[in-house]
Order: structure tokens, then C-alpha cells, then sequence
């Protein structure tokens, strides 16, 4: 039988998270003894960076692969791995070790997470024993929500510890199908990062070399990468998503017509004005009435 990232019995029974430990470590000068864990492992690098390798088993070759910050990888019970980190400088870890057991508890079991999420589906029978990720900051944050959660309740798993590690299991089953089994297209990153950081700022004037400097690219090469993976460039994006958050703004709250510029990092109100009526053919008063107009009639109402 080949082997597989996670046990398949978790895709037949219905399973939840048990933490075995969960600990932040920093290394420095340090080379540890090939070994192993009854239970899964995450190994996060917050700073610096490491070595790790895996000892050649019946099953699969040697591996030696260096971690830098963001960096983490995903190992099966009873692996045989071992941690270096040179003289050059310290390496800030994070780790966390857990399995799944039977329990009563409303929580969606793994089984249940797999059928709902083809993305979880392909992590559980990823045909490796380890898998190594680039994470653009999603995992570790739900990580370090998780170990606090933890800290709180002596370990023991409640709700919301159950709702978080939730979150991490499709947080790393979709950078896993992101990445691809041959490695990150660097391309592909950068326009997601992008994504990401115009969700995150477009209430604020930003413009194409502060999205470049966030992504730590030259502004050209982000806007030709951006353009050739989503077929749009990336002001025509930001204005997209601008315009889309104005017309849910009318639609779906009061805020003055006046005022929702502001709302998406539009300074000038004439030129939000015209940005949103060539882009939905309505000025915004025309729009929030046509609105208006529509949920009064749905409710068989009508104005006097």
C-alpha cells in the first residue's frame, strides 16, 4: 500500500483533532538526532531560517530542504526528520503535533471536511509523507490563534478550538492546491499576494507601486505578471473591486450617497461619480433609488 500524507481511515470513520503538544522554540547553532513522532507535525518558521531532512526509509529517498521564514512543512506520524540551524543566526519555530480520534462533539469530523472540500480530499491522499509549503501569512495566523485557544483551556479542545483548526486544515489544503505538486509558480504568488493586499487597502489611495512595494516586485514586472494571469490589468482590477464595493454599500446600507467615496479610496466625489456611472451606466443616487424601487416592490409595497 503506498503511503499517503494522512492515514485514509480518517476518510471512513468520523475523526477530530487531538493535540498531543504545540510549542514555540528558537534554535541557534544546533543539529538534532534523526527521530520521530507518534503523532502528525507541523514545523512553522517565524524567523530565520533551518535545515531539515528526512532519513531514507523502504518507501522513500533521503530529503534535505532548507525553511526560511513563512516556510513550513507537514509530516506523517513516524518519520524519521531531524532539525538543523547554523552559526549564522537563530531559527524561530513554531510546532504542533496532533492526530485524530474518535469523540462526541458537533464538530465536522475529517471525514466530513473531505466530502464537503475536494481540496481537503486531495491533502488527505497527497502520496507523500511530508509536504512542504510557502505560506503568504493565512496558516500561521490561524496557527497562532490556535495555540493561544489551547493555552487558555490546558489543552483541551473546545469549539472554537475546533472551529480554528478547521481553518488550518482548509488553509493548508488550498495553498497545497495553489502550489501544485511541482513547486510554486512564482507568477501565480505575486498576483495573489496582489489580491490579497488590494482587498486589504482599496479604502485607502493606493496605486500600482505601493501594491509592487507590498509584494517587493518592480512595479512593471508586477503589472505585466498581473495582466497575463488574469487577463485585466491591475488598476483595472482595483477599480473593479472599488465599483463592486460601492454598489453593495447602496445597496445594502445607508451610508450617504456622499460619503462612500470615502468608503472606497476614491478621494474626489466628482470622480467617483463618474468612475461608477461608466462602469454600471447609473450615477450612485440613480442606482440606490433603482434599489429602493425594487425592495419595495418585492414587498408589494408602492410609494404614495
Amino acid at each position: 500500500m503506498n503511503r499517503t500524507l494522512f492515514k485514509q481511515e480518517w476518510l471512513k470513520g468520523d475523526l477530530y483533532p487531538h493535540v498531543f503538544a504545540y510549542y514555540f522554540k528558537q534554535w541557534s547553532d544546533y543539529t538534532m538526532a534523526f527521530h520521530s513522532h507518534d503523532a502528525i507535525e507541523i514545523m512553522y518558521v517565524i524567523s530565520g531560517a533551518c535545515g531539515i531532512e528526512f532519513e531514507a526509509t523502504v518507501k522513500a529517498a533521503a530529503c534535505e530542504m532548507t525553511l526560511k521564514k513563512g516556510d513550513f512543512v507537514i509530516l506523517d506520524a513516524n518519520v524519521p526528520h531531524r532539525l538543523t540551524v547554523d552559526e549564522r543566526g537563530p531559527c524561530r519555530m513554531l510546532n504542533v503535533e496532533f492526530d485524530f480520534r474518535e469523540r462526541p462533539t458537533a464538530f465536522p469530523s475529517m471525514r466530513q471536511l473531505a466530502l464537503e472540500d475536494e481540496f481537503v480530499a486531495r491533502l488527505i491522499t497527497e502520496p507523500s509523507s511530508y509536504l512542504f509549503l510557502r505560506d503568504p501569512s493565512e496558516v500561521y495566523q490561524v496557527l497562532k490563534s490556535l495555540v493561544l485557544e489551547l493555552d487558555s483551556r490546558g489543552k483541551r479542545i473546545n469549539m472554537k478550538a475546533e472551529l480554528l483548526f478547521a481553518q488550518l486544515i482548509l488553509a493548508v489544503a488550498r495553498l497545497h492546491n495553489e502550489t501544485g505538486t511541482q513547486g510554486i509558480n512564482p507568477a501565480e504568488l505575486y498576483v495573489k499576494q496582489a489580491i490579497e493586499y488590494i482587498h486589504h487597502n482599496y479604502d485607502r489611495d493606493i496605486q500600482v507601486k505601493d501594491v509592487a512595494s507590498a509584494v517587493s516586485l518592480h512595479p512593471g514586472y508586477l503589472h505585466r505578471v498581473f495582466r497575463a494571469q488574469l487577463g485585466k490589468t491591475l488598476t483595472g482590477y482595483l477599480t473593479e473591486l472599488r465599483m463592486e464595493k460601492a454598489k453593495m454599500l447602496l445597496r445594502e446600507t445607508d451610508v450617504a450617497i456622499a460619503d462612500i467615496c470615502d468608503y472606497v479610496g476614491v478621494g474626489s466625489r466628482q470622480y467617483f461619480h463618474a468612475m461608477f456611472k461608466k462602469y454600471t451606466n447609473q450615477t450612485p443616487i440613480a442606482f440606490r433609488n433603482a434599489v429602493d424601487t425594487q425592495i419595495l416592490d418585492s414587498r408589494g409595497l408602492k410609494y404614495e
